[in-house]
């Protein structure tokens, strides 16, 4: 295959997504999908062995009103959803419900690793081809000590630059996603430091507001500067919990007092039970004529995620949807 040929499949490629993406937005919600990540069963609700139930939370998904999910564990979890992927679309398209994004990451600040990102992202390219997807989220390499953060920063930018080149050829535009727990990318200062470093035209910004508060950022601050970059983002509403007792989780787990997990899911909050101003970023993003997903990334949910979410999703439709509708 020729360049000149290749840059015509890319460019037909992304046209097509485009315009499977516009008929998805075209409804009661013309500007704004949302969707729930998967990382709350993974991480809380199902054991790390044995085939998963993975119908089960499709239902939750769909009975609660959302548009998707946020596909977590790739791409190791396709091996125990206990489907192949044309069954998953079937149960996909029965319920009306798509594959947003997936979470990715890779040690981008380590060069000798790159060519390994680069083959891993293009498979993840192919499977959000698959689900009509067109974005992917980013996570950022496990964090080092301070006074080197700016030096692995600068070497993880260099390569997310090319990343985004990588999934231009796909039709996906990918963005970083901020992490308070022990990742590269935690800080306002090393949030800004990112974007700046970054060509807005190749790499985007895919915020989670539970982790920017978690790290004392100024939220409203960074929406209000950025909010023209984002391709997709985590709006969790979050209130500070220290964890003074023993945590048990769905799956049979328990999370000893006083852990940084354990206090962090503490902190997740259903929408409006916490600090985070909800309804601020709403007014920030429809400033700048967002469209996209919007995602409740709940690592733990205190009664259910079914409970859970529905308690969001009444709070999305009697809040958020007046706002950006």
């Amino acid at each position: 295959m020729t360049r000149r040929t290749f840059t015509t499949a890319c460019a037909a490629s992304l046209a097509a997504l485009r315009q499977r993406a516009e008929a998805f937005y075209a409804g009661p919600r013309p500007n704004i999908k949302w969707c729930v990540s998967s990382f709350l069963w993974t991480s809380t609700q199902w054991q790390d062995t044995g085939t998963l139930p993975y119908t089960e939370m499709l239902d939750v998904i769909r009975d609660t009103g959302f548009n998707g999910y946020r596909f977590t564990g790739w791409p190791g979890i396709l091996g125990r959803i206990g489907m192949d992927l044309p069954q998953l679309e079937r149960e996909l398209s029965k319920r009306d419900i798509r594959i947003a994004t997936l979470s990715f990451g890779g040690p981008a600040d380590e060069p000798a690793r790159h060519a390994e990102i680069e083959k891993s992202a293009r498979a993840a390219c192919q499977f959000l081809n698959r689900f009509g997807a067109t974005e992917l989220v980013t996570f950022s390499p496990r964090r080092p000590n301070k006074v080197l953060v700016r030096e692995h920063l600068r070497r993880a930018c260099e390569f997310y630059n090319r990343l985004g080149d990588i999934c231009a050829e796909y039709g996906i535009r990918t963005g970083m996603h901020n992490h308070s727990q022990g990742q590269l990318v935690e800080t306002q200062d090393e949030i800004e430091m990112l974007l700046a470093w970054t060509d807005p035209k190749k790499f985007h910004w895919c915020p989670d507001t539970v982790h920017l508060y978690m790290a004392n950022c100024d939220i409203l601050g960074l929406f209000r500067k950025y909010a023209h970059r984002l391709i997709f983002f985590d709006l969790v509403d979050a209130k500070y919990e220290y964890q003074k007792d023993d945590l048990p989780l769905a799956n049979g787990k328990v999370e000893k007092a006083g852990s940084q997990n354990g206090t962090f899911m503490l902190s997740n909050r259903n929408y409006g039970d916490g600090e985070v101003d909800l309804q601020g970023i709403m007014r920030l993003i429809k400033r700048v004529k967002y469209k996209g997903w919007i995602n409740i990334d709940h690592h733990h949910a205190r009664v259910s995620p079914q409970n859970s979410f529905t308690r969001c999703m009444s709070y999305i439709r009697t809040k958020l949807d007046p706002i950006y509708s």
